[in-house]
Parts: C-alpha cells; sequence; structure tokens
C-alpha cells in the first residue's frame, strides 16, 4: 500500500460546482439545477455530481440533456435533495450517481421511477478503508495513539461527516478507474437509448482513449521524483497515490477553519523532513488558512492539488482533463520531478 493515513479533524469542505463544457453542455445554472432536466427532445440524464456530468456529457454529446443535483458552490456530501429536484428526478430518462457519496441522492434515485440508474460505484472496484472515527474536533490530540487501528489501502478518510460505508468514493481521481466508469456508463446509455448505441460506443472509446492518454502523462511525469510523498488537506488522493506510486499524508476534518493540533504539526513537520516534503496541498474552494499555517510552521510551501468534486473560475482549468493535467504539473513541483 503506498497511501499513509494520518488524519485529524481540521480541514473538511470541498465545495461542488457545476460545468458547462462549452458546446457539449447542457447543465442548468438555474435555482434547482435541474431546471432543464426531464420532457426535452433528447434522452435527459440527471448527474449527481460533476464528475458523473462531465461523463455523461462526453459519452451522450449532441443525444443528451445533462444536468446535475449539485448547484455551483455546493459540498457535494451535504447536499439535501429538494422536492422540486425529486420531480425532476420522475421526469428524467437516467440518473448516473456514485453510490455511498451522497446520502440524499441515494434516497432519491432509490425512490424514484427512473427506469435506468447507473450507479458508477459498480463499474469498477471500490476498495474499503474501514470506518471513519474522526468525527470530533476534540479528537486531535487523540488520534495518534489510534492512528494505527485505522490505516487503510489509500490513505483515505473522507474528511466530511458522512458515513460512505468504509469505501473510498474518489475513484475519478484515477483516471484508470474513472476509465472503467466511463465503458460501463456507455454501455448502460446504449441500452437505454439504443437509437443512439453506436455513437454512444464511438464516444465512449474516444474518452477511454483520452483518459489512458492522461494516465500515460502521470505515469511517465511521476515515475522519477526525488520523493514520492505529499502532503494534503483533504484525503482524497487515495487512489491516484496507489496508482502512481506516491505516499499521501492528509490532514482532514469537518471544520476547514480549524487548525491542526501541535502534536499533528510535529508529526507532519518529521515527515516532511524525513521524506523531502516541500509542500502542503489545499483546495480552490475550501480556506487556505490551515494550509498556510501549517506549511509557515513547518517551513513548506503552498499549493493547489485539486480533488475535482466541482469546477469553478478558480479551477486550474475548464474540464476535467485540464485540471488533471494541472494536478500532474503541480506534484511533479513538489516531489521533483526529474
Amino acid at each position: 500500500m503506498n497511501a499513509r493515513r494520518h488524519t485529524i479533524s481540521g480541514i473538511a469542505v470541498t465545495a461542488t460546482v457545476l460545468l458547462g463544457l462549452g458546446t457539449l453542455s447542457a447543465c442548468s445554472t438555474g435555482d434547482s439545477a435541474t431546471d432543464n432536466a426531464g420532457n426535452t427532445d433528447k434522452f435527459d440524464v440527471v448527474a449527481s455530481f460533476y464528475p458523473m456530468a462531465f461523463l455523461a456529457e462526453q459519452i451522450g454529446r449532441d443525444h443528451v440533456n445533462v444536468t446535475s443535483l449539485t448547484q455551483p458552490g455546493q459540498e457535494p456530501h451535504d447536499l439535501e435533495i429538494s422536492a422540486k429536484q425529486r420531480a425532476r428526478l420522475e421526469s428524467s430518462d437516467a440518473a448516473l450517481f456514485l453510490k455511498g457519496l451522497q446520502p440524499s441522492v441515494d434516497e432519491a434515485i432509490a425512490q424514484s421511477g427512473i427506469k435506468t440508474k447507473i450507479d458508477a460505484a459498480t463499474l469498477t472496484t471500490v476498495e474499503e478503508h474501514g470506518d471513519d472515527e474522526h468525527d470530533d474536533a476534540d479528537e486531535h490530540d487523540a488520534h495518534d495513539e489510534h492512528a494505527d487501528d485505522h490505516d487503510d489501502d489509500h490513505g483515505h478518510d473522507d474528511g466530511h461527516d458522512h458515513d460512505h460505508g468504509g469505501k473510498d468514493p474518489h475513484v475519478w481521481l484515477d483516471p484508470v478507474k474513472y476509465a472503467e466508469v466511463a465503458e460501463g456508463v456507455g454501455k448502460a446509455l446504449g441500452k437505454a437509448d439504443p437509437d443512439h448505441a453506436a455513437d454512444y460506443e464511438k464516444n465512449t472509446a474516444d474518452l477511454v482513449t483520452r483518459l489512458g492518454e492522461l494516465n500515460t502523462r502521470f505515469e511517465t511525469g511521476l515515475k522519477d521524483t526525488r520523493t514520492k510523498v505529499f502532503i494534503t488537506t483533504h484525503a482524497a488522493f487515495g487512489y491516484l497515490a496507489e496508482r502512481y506510486g506516491l505516499t499521501q499524508e492528509a490532514i482532514s476534518g469537518l471544520d476547514p477553519e480549524s487548525e491542526p493540533s501541535a502534536a499533528r504539526v510535529r508529526e507532519l513537520s518529521d515527515t516532511a523532513k524525513a521524506d523531502g516534503v516541500t509542500t502542503v496541498f489545499y483546495e480552490t474552494l475550501v480556506s487556505d488558512k490551515t494550509a498556510k499555517t501549517l506549511a509557515r510552521d513547518t517551513g513548506l510551501k503552498t499549493d493547489v492539488l485539486d480533488p475535482l468534486e466541482g469546477i469553478t473560475d478558480a479551477s486550474r482549468g475548464d474540464d476535467y482533463f485540464q485540471v488533471m493535467d494541472a494536478n500532474l504539473k503541480a506534484l511533479q513541483t513538489a516531489l521533483g520531478a526529474k
């Protein structure tokens, strides 16, 4: 395993937004984020949040009308489905979601009469990491003595007060796993909308090829680095770390304004010195206060590593591929790629 789990109750929330993908986008920016859903002359797909909407748009293209349940700037894990959104779900042709990430979405889709329900979690291997037992901010100092009991394969502690059933949902940050999901989505859309199945198959193949090229860029770009360890405020990069032989050291918690404990700062400082860490990563949609405080106390730099739960004007790119390439560049700089 390549990602060690060291988490505190401190930084948590990644805001999620909705991306319009130029001429391909049919996503709504209206009050409900589903104002365009249902009853159109296209195949209507409701997506739970950005990574799912991106897949539907790339695979469906001109044949689909894609809307997102997660509004711009909204934190996806805390999404509560409104009565209006439930009604919109009923009038749509398909729902694309990642079960375990958004409980309100899971419930609404399960109770809906939508014929085609595509759960991305069933389209790839989603790993179990054990229960999250770091829900209280007062557990900072108690964390170290229990950390070893909660180690997991990817260093993931979701950093949100939600039960993912022991699963790490961040599969989209691994291009290989995301490609597996894409293939499943393409088949599901083709089955649900057979008139356009050939186009869905072609578009899926194109997307999988691009994801394969992204994977190659990461493999090549991170193959020879001075260190393999990176520090991030959100423990979202476990799959990415494992895929490319890296180690994630995460500070994660419920309150994005919380400071890490003195013990944790010392531990991260020791890790930084031992492993040649140079950078504390934070997210564009979450306050960088804690990251900068930690960086100052440990003599490290700060930079952005985006978990891609949404796109905003502050994102380093306009879509999944651009932001992932920006993440690669940030990791190469921080890890001392040769």
